[in-house]
């Protein structure tokens, strides 16, 4: 009788916390779905603030409006200094061909470039030599002077190869991709020939005394380029689109000399400090176990930042406003972590790491967002050995709508990768990205010029921020803590030597200020 009723009482318990849970997970879609703060908090950041650059007055204004918002859904925000960065502010860019006609071009500077200083800058155009070598290169340094200098190579074609494939017959197809391979090489090789790289070329070009350094990162879609750093440090470095780039190299190959006009506005603004944007909803039972909802705050700023990473942003601040409001008191504290410089080497979540050892051992799990605006679809165990025990069944709460492309790995693979889910694997936290579905990412956001608002999928994003919103809850009322035992690794056949998890990586406190 007594093993009867316990285990009746057993069972009785689980029904409990199932309709519990039930409960909540009602009211978690519920309030995402009728009261979505999505498009408002998109619009703010990506149109109101624009995007993120580390070392920005932007960056800044973005980490007091996260702290402010949160305050109004009554969540405790800080921001939190974890270093220092190059100050700098972006203008408004000008590129104008005047000569052999008159045409705005489309284009701006490479984030931390020099300025114009308030002047417009005339000059003629010309493409980096093919020399011999690096002492015929030396003796063509001086011919510079004055001048703006493709050093690019430039594109055979301006379509994808999606749109070939489509279009394009058989023979049309191998063809442009043996010109562009062959043109690739012997780019690779001019710029070798140099003796520099593409670092150092930029600089060694205007301390030749050329006007300006004009490249083209195009992106292999219509319209799009990636927007990086600058490497000079007295003259401006621009980027063109890849029609007026190939414009200006198509008329310098026969024989025209085109000339430009440019101002290109920006500050140097010092030293200044970093952050990351932390906020907290304080745990009930358990307040010193902790789970972590994790997306960069960071961008590359050719465009807003949208999907890299505003939609990642977005879907964490929605999830903490959900929680708030329908789960008040959970039983482990909620942390969500906007970092800091990401885009550098994930240097904000890797100091807050290094910095919090009272909070790191202690950490449940913790989610990451960052790879555009689509639906999350993977999840992977990070190499924790029982992964599948404690995600399993927190997933086994989502319902089916939210979660019917997901596809889980376990144990996975262990936790090297590109987004701050990976500073926290490295200590040994039981960390997870939430890996969605492409969009064009690749090819048409991650760090582009065309990665805007106008780009985010809602619905995707809302999804998201629901299936976020329930892990975390469920990670939060689990009764067990999460086990920290990672599998064991092969032996690496080339060395001979045991299998190696990634360690911890140093941040790097002073950015930029070289």
């Amino acid at each position: 009788m007594i093993r009867i009723l316990i285990v009746c009482l057993l069972l009785s318990s689980t029904a409990v916390a199932q309709h519990k849970d039930s409960v909540m997970v009602r009211r978690i879609i519920e309030e995402a779905t009728g009261n979505s703060q999505l498009k408002k908090l998109g619009q703010e950041l990506m149109d109101g603030i624009g995007p993120r650059l580390v070392g920005t007055p932007e960056m800044q204004q973005a980490h007091d409006w996260a702290v402010a918002k949160y305050g109004t859904w009554g969540i405790t925000a800080r921001n939190e200094k974890w270093g220092e960065w190059r100050g700098w502010q972006r203008g408004a860019t000008h590129i104008d061909m005047i000569h052999p006609r008159v045409k705005s071009l489309e284009g701006t500077q490479l984030a931390w470039s020099p300025g114009t200083k308030g002047k417009v800058v005339t000059g003629d155009v010309v493409i980096l030599a093919d020399v011999a070598d690096s002492i015929a290169f030396q003796q063509w340094l001086p011919s510079v002077k004055g001048k703006f200098v493709l050093i690019s190579m430039n594109q055979p074609t301006g379509r994808p190869d999606y749109n070939w494939d489509e279009f394009g017959t058989k023979e049309s197809i191998e063809k442009m991709k043996k010109e562009r391979s062959e043109i690739t090489d012997a780019w690779t090789k001019r710029i070798s020939k140099t003796g520099y790289n593409a670092r150092t070329l930029p600089v060694a070009l205007e301390n030749a005394g050329a006007a300006g350094v004009i490249i083209c990162n195009w992106s292999r879609g219509f319209g799009v380029n990636k927007i990086f750093g600058a490497n000079t440090k007295k003259v401006p470095t621009l980027d063109l689109s890849l029609e007026d780039y190939g414009l200006l190299y198509r008329l310098i190959e026969n024989g025209v000399a085109p000339k430009l006009s440019v101002r290109s506005d920006s500050k140097e603004l010092g030293v200044v400090p970093t952050y990351n944007t932390v906020a907290e909803i304080k745990g009930t039972e358990k307040p010193n176990e902790y789970v972590m909802l994790s997306a960069h705050f960071d961008s590359w700023d050719g465009g807003t930042g949208a999907t890299d990473n505003g939609t990642g942003t977005l879907v964490m601040m929605e999830a903490m406003r959900i929680l708030k409001l329908v789960y008040p008191n959970p039983k482990r504290t909620i942390l969500v972590g906007h970092w800091g410089s990401e885009e550098q080497g994930l240097n904000g979540s890797r100091a807050f790491v290094e910095d919090h050892p009272e909070i790191v051992p202690n950490i449940q799990a913790l989610f990451n967002q960052d790879n555009g605006t689509g639906r999350v679809v993977n999840i992977s165990g990070q190499g924790f050995l029982h992964a599948y025990d404690y995600i399993g069944r927190w997933l086994s709460r989502v319902p089916n709508k939210y979660k019917q492309e997901l596809e889980t790995r376990f144990p996975g693979a262990p936790g090297g990768g590109g987004s701050d889910y990976a500073s926290f694997v490295a200590a040994g936290v039981p960390a997870f990205s939430l890996s969605s579905l492409g969009w064009s990412y690749g090819n048409y956001t991650w760090h582009t010029n065309r990665d805007t608002y106008d780009k985010i999928v809602f619905d995707d994003v809302q999804n998201n921020a629901i299936l976020t919103a329930i892990l975390i809850y469920m990670a939060c009322e689990d009764e067990n803590k999460t086990s920290r035992e990672r599998i064991v690794l092969p032996v690496n056949q080339r060395t001979g030597e045991p299998g190696k998890w990634p360690a911890q990586t140093k941040p790097t406190r002073r950015g930029g200020l070289d």
